[in-house]
């Protein structure tokens, strides 16, 4: 019924129950858990420089590739009103809207300008709650590659020199963040509403590194 206790832990849904005399209308996924996630790695080490001289062992042997894939479905949020509309003084706890019942079409879009429709949506009357769920929609899934090449040298029989060349989402796939819940200001559509402004990884990142074994 309950994901975090601060928006900092759950920021895609609210932080308290919306009515605590009826605690099952908060009955719903954690903001935390995506409901479908695969982890992929490996790691290669490629066959070459295992005759010779040691020279040319050192040059062309020790080499190492090692992947990472990452994929998940996207985590449940909530649509809010971003106002106390019930009336119970619990203004840092924004209340749900209710379900528009004569919108037609689906209410997810799914684009970085508006992820859901807010016309699916509509405020319920003073001093009254919505009768939205909680985390009933869900939001942008992530899809990563990580990639790394190694070059190990050996130095000595305990020392080891490791050249690392690292690529942080190698695709430069655009894994987008939450989107803006917040379906009202005022009386009126929030002109943000549905809209992503934030990326839930950074774009391609490549880094080197030398590292000393011993």
């Amino acid at each position: 019924m309950n994901s975090g206790l601060t928006t900092a832990q759950s920021n895609n849904q609210p932080q308290m129950e919306m009515n605590r005399f009826d605690l099952p209308r908060d009955w719903g996924p954690s903001a935390l858990n995506p409901p479908n996630q695969a982890s992929l790695s490996g790691t290669y080490q490629l066959p070459f420089g295992k005759s010779g001289g040691m020279f040319e062992r050192r040059i062309r042997g020790g080499w190492q590739l090692n992947g990472i894939v990452t994929l998940l479905s996207g985590f449940p949020f909530t649509p809010l009103i971003g106002a106390n509309r019930s009336g119970d003084g619990n203004t840092r706890n924004p209340d749900r809207p209710s379900l528009n019942p004569s919108f037609t079409g689906p209410v997810i879009v799914g684009t970085q300008g508006q992820w859901f429709n807010p016309q699916a949506f509509i405020l319920p009357a003073l001093g009254t709650w919505g009768n939205l769920g909680r985390g009933v929609y869900s939001g942008p899934g992530l899809a990563e590659v990580d990639f790394s090449v190694f070059k190990n040298i050996a130095v000595s029989e305990r020392v080891n020199l490791q050249f690392r060349s690292e690529f942080f989402n190698l695709p430069n796939h655009m894994n987008l963040g939450a989107p803006n819940a917040t379906v009202f200001s005022g009386a009126a559509y929030s002109p943000t509403v549905g809209q992503i402004t934030s990326l839930a990884t950074t774009p391609r990142q490549i880094q080197f590194g030398l590292k000393l074994i011993f």
